[in-house]
């Protein structure tokens, strides 16, 4: 070796990877204004995919502002499941339509996940219009697909985010605040898993890069934003208003959360999360956000951040996200259930971010650890904000 040669350590030689989507706009009533900034991209004509549902109320707004900019639609219905069957079939259907210049998905998560695979697919730019903050696929370049039964199967990983996401913050202030509250669960992971991820000197990204700095700043500031908008945020959208913390809280959810965990790393509290769809009732029943809401609680456990684990559960009771195992459907009684979400979590691929080992049994006790805890904290604060959004 030169002498001006740097020596580099081990731990400095992987890759830091940023990455994000170019475009990012928020605004109540930004609707009624898509198509123009659609056509700023060059595009006469575009698949709009969406459900039914969306079709009778926000599509017809869409694309009434399509037209208006001169943007000829070609609507592809979504059938309800981002699964592979779903994204070929919709492929194959929008390539008999002919040339299209983009395509727009417009709904909840799992249209906006299948819009990425299908124009990834047609290979033209996707513009993501969520109608819900419930969680942070937007901004991202990962898919997840699902069973035709809903069950998790894969990631789908794409060479670019999304051209330009565009959310308004009025349709999301009219949404029930459950969806809002679970974005926050989601939201709110990105900065424990994060923080994780950046401790561990082998900790990597979905992208197997190493966290950027920026990316830990981002994911900070994320839950900085939900410690202190959440309660204000859920008013907001009870009372249908737009107001200056939801905006924050919205923002926080679907951008900063997208590129916080993109540019540093998922850890245990994703790996519960995903790993909780293998019962059927729980699948079914609860939100991805409620569901990352508990794996946040089991991954302090396994962190034993005590501090940690009390002060995110005290937010959580107050905003109604799940914080014992009977709030997502479980019992501390079945010890069959745990062991196979603590099974499926430690076969997570982005589980070795944690710093410690871990077993199925370290994660069997931290799932009771968690629960011990937020049955403490529920009686304390009380579970009327979860109740009210249960029903």
């Amino acid at each position: 070796m030169s002498d001006n040669q740097a020596t580099v350590a081990p731990a400095a030689t992987a890759l830091r990877l940023y990455r994000s989507t170019p475009r990012y706009l928020q605004a109540a009533g930004l609707i009624d204004n898509a198509g123009e900034h659609i056509a700023a991209m060059q595009v006469k004509r575009c698949a709009v995919l969406c459900s039914a549902r969306s079709q009778r109320n926000e599509g017809k707004r869409l694309l009434a502002s399509l037209e208006q900019a001169g943007i000829e639609p070609v609507i592809a219905t979504f059938g309800g499941e981002c699964s592979l069957q779903e994204v070929e079939k919709q492929t194959a259907a929008l390539r008999e339509q002919g040339q299209i210049d983009a395509l727009i998905a417009l709904g909840g998560g799992k249209p906006l996940d299948a819009g990425k695979c299908i124009a990834h697919r047609l290979d033209v730019p996707v513009v993501i219009f969520p109608t819900l903050a419930s969680n942070d696929a937007p901004c991202s370049a990962i898919s997840v697909l699902y069973t035709p039964e809903g069950v998790t199967e894969t990631f789908e990983v794409f060479p670019q985010n999304p051209a330009l996401v565009m959310v308004d913050t009025a349709i999301i202030a009219e949404a029930p605040a459950r969806f809002l509250v679970a974005g926050m669960g989601d939201a709110m992971a990105t900065w424990y898993e994060a923080r994780i991820c950046h401790r561990n000197p082998n900790g990597l990204s979905a992208y197997g890069a190493r966290p950027t700095l920026a990316g830990v700043a981002i994911s900070q500031t994320c839950a900085d934003i939900l410690y202190k908008d959440a309660l204000a945020a859920i008013d907001a959208v009870e009372a249908k208003q737009v107001t200056p913390e939801l905006e924050n809280v919205v923002e926080a959810n679907t951008l900063l959360s997208g590129l916080g965990f993109e540019c540093t790393g998922l850890a245990a509290a994703h790996g519960v999360a995903q790993a909780l769809t293998v019962l059927e009732h729980v699948d079914k029943n609860y939100l991805h956000g409620e569901m990352v809401a508990i794996g946040i609680l089991v991954q302090l456990a396994l962190e034993a951040d005590t501090a940690e684990l009390e002060r995110v559960a005290r937010l959580f009771a107050q905003i109604g996200l799940p914080i014992t195992l009977e709030q997502i459907g479980m019992s501390r009684d079945d010890e069959k259930d745990i062991a196979a979400v603590a099974e499926a979590t430690l076969a997570f691929p982005l589980i070795g971010n944690m710093i410690e080992p871990l077993s199925v049994e370290s994660i069997q006790q931290a799932f009771l650890e968690a629960d011990s805890l937020g049955r403490r904290i529920s009686e304390e604060e009380g579970s009327a904000a979860y109740s009210k959004l249960h029903g």
